[in-house]
């Protein structure tokens, strides 16, 4: 069945329906990887979203559950320039198609996606509708666009505590934004106990779990939208070590006093180049937001430890006196790139810290 995507703008974008034969609504993203597509299926900061894929080709691997970051999708729509239908992969359980299907994900394929990339680019990000079997433009007159849902992190954080791994050197709590798999899975490995817990989890109900770290995940949505637990953010850093990902660095950020904003089309994609300020040297990440922490009027108490090379945004701060430190890319990502593995065993580095010296930062 034909189908077609129609932008805020009223620009049209045509193709054919694949997975879910519906009509979606949400934020018109675009990702720049060529692989990775089950992960981003997965990735629950996809919440509401419609996710445009720049590489041509899409689902020639098919789909296996072990590359999952979470137990089901969470974007509205997903479009692509050609689907693969016929996968050829040893680990292969379904083509796209059927995985999206399954799982009532509306999907548009055959779409001239340069172009709709260069509309989000030019225009910035806009919300979309995507319409099976309308092609006329006297068909959307009607259509409307209202405001996407703020706390997307209430939809998708866990609704309970549960412990990812029961055993390890050091105890990590998990505050969950809404978190991919392997940032759990990289604590796992590098020998940690993982509890998860809540997005809204009380410090005293953290404290009572007797952690050594805290990790804060990535996430959907504003940060401004979780302002509620900044209090809470900031009583941890004071006690424990903390390290943020994605949105967990815009809200360790937050925190402090610093100050986030929506970016004109986001950072999607796999091969994003970083500095780190340090060392001098820059490692290829893969990122996926749409809001950034802004360097206007950035707190003292807190230091710019990486920069996107291409726009020069702020990826990573470390608080001055604290042993807290945040990045806004993905040092877990899967399927890559590895550059910033490294950021893990930092992290280890300040719990080792911490119990040797027994401090408490903060009274």
């Amino acid at each position: 069945m034909k189908g077609c995507l129609i932008l805020e703008n009223k620009r049209i974008f045509t193709g054919d329906m694949i997975g879910h034969c519906d009509r979606g609504y949400g934020e018109v993203v675009f990702h720049t990887g060529m692989t990775g597509y089950q992960e981003i299926l997965t990735d629950p900061s996809y919440m509401g979203q419609i996710v445009v894929m720049t590489y041509p080709l899409i689902g020639n691997y098919g789909i296996n559950p072990d590359d999952f970051e979470s137990h089901r999708p969470w974007l509205t729509g997903f479009i692509t320039a050609e689907a693969c239908h016929s996968p050829n992969h040893y680990q292969s359980k379904q083509t796209l198609d059927a995985y999206l299907k399954a799982n009532r994900i509306i999907g548009l394929c055959g779409v001239d996606t340069r172009a709709l990339v260069r509309e989000i680019r030019a225009q910035g990000t806009m919300k979309g509708w995507i319409l099976p079997g309308v092609t006329e433009i006297e068909s959307f007159d009607s259509l409307e666009f209202p405001d996407l849902p703020t706390d997307q992190v209430a939809r998708v954080t866990t609704p309970n505590m549960y412990a990812a791994s029961s055993a390890g050197m050091y105890h990590v709590v998990v505050v969950d934004f809404g978190g991919k798999e392997n940032i759990k899975n990289s604590l796992v490995r590098l020998g940690c106990k993982v509890t998860v817990v809540p997005a809204r989890t009380s410090f005293e109900t953290i404290q009572s779990l007797q952690p050594d770290g805290i990790m804060l995940t990535n996430g959907p949505g504003d940060p401004m939208s979780c302002v509620d637990v900044l209090p809470t953010i900031r009583k941890l850093a004071e006690h424990y070590p903390v390290f943020g990902i994605c949105l967990g660095h815009q809200l360790l950020s937050l925190a402090f006093g610093a100050k986030t904003g929506k970016m004109r089309f986001g950072h999607r994609g796999s091969n994003h180049p970083v500095k780190d300020l340090t060392t001098g040297k820059v490692w290829i990440t893969s990122q996926n937001h749409g809001y950034a922490v802004l360097t206007e009027d950035l707190p003292d108490v807190l230091s710019v430890t990486h920069v996107n090379v291409n726009d020069g945004t702020i990826e990573g701060i470390r608080h001055k006196t604290l042993p807290a430190f945040s990045v806004q890319y993905h040092p877990e990502a899967c399927p890559g790139p590895k550059d910033s593995e490294y950021l893990f065993k930092s992290f280890m580095q300040l719990m080792s810290e911490r119990r040797e010296q027994s401090l408490v930062y903060a009274t």
